[in-house]
């Protein structure tokens, strides 16, 4: 799903945002043209307008929301703000070795091998309904695996957020089962 864009204070805000994408070409490998989220994080009303846009977005479309999870880093940013305008709780999805305690895990293939992400085995419970958070949709993988991760605990994933979607990498398309919101696409 894309932002309808209808609403001038809504396409203002999201002109917003992409002004304070930056970009570096050749990062982290010559052809790749990488969009850094970085300079939103420093500007308060970009940040708020990432922020609106989710809120609104989730009181429109997802009402019965009960926990925002964010994916190690950049969801760490985002998802504990929409987290506490929602008056619901958020919960890490980290790479492998970086929470305590008890904690479930999921393998996945990523361009160049292998990752895992994790969560805390009491991090959500059955039933719940949760919408997944991050920065950017590139080829989907992490996504999809930390969806997996929720739904072993037979949490519902009402959707998946992301400030920019990059349309060329195709990771909507492992995301197929679950909606997909995206601010800014490329």
């Amino acid at each position: 799903m894309e932002f309808a864009m209808g609403n001038g204070t809504h396409q203002a805000k999201i002109e917003l945002i992409a002004r304070n994408i930056r970009n570096f070409p050749d990062f982290p490998v010559k052809g790749i043209q990488f969009k850094d989220v970085c300079p939103v994080l420093k500007e308060p009303s970009a940040l708020s307008a990432v922020v609106d846009l989710f809120e609104e977005h989730t009181r429109q479309t997802f009402p019965q929301v009960d926990i925002i999870a964010g994916i190690e880093a950049r969801g760490f940013f985002f998802g504990p703000l929409l987290a506490q305008r929602l008056g619901v709780g958020f919960v890490p999805i980290r790479k492998k070795g970086k929470l305590p305690g008890p904690t479930a895990s999921l393998s996945y293939t990523i361009e160049y091998g292998e990752d895992v992400v994790e969560i805390q085995e009491d991090a959500v419970t059955a039933g719940q309904k949760v919408i997944l958070i991050d920065d950017l949709l590139a080829t989907g993988g992490t996504m999809q695996a930390s969806c997996k991760l929720l739904e072993k605990y037979e949490a519902e994933v009402l959707g998946c957020f992301v400030i920019i979607k990059l349309k060329d990498l195709k990771g909507e398309e492992k995301l197929h089962n679950y909606k997909v919101f995206s601010l800014l696409q490329y």
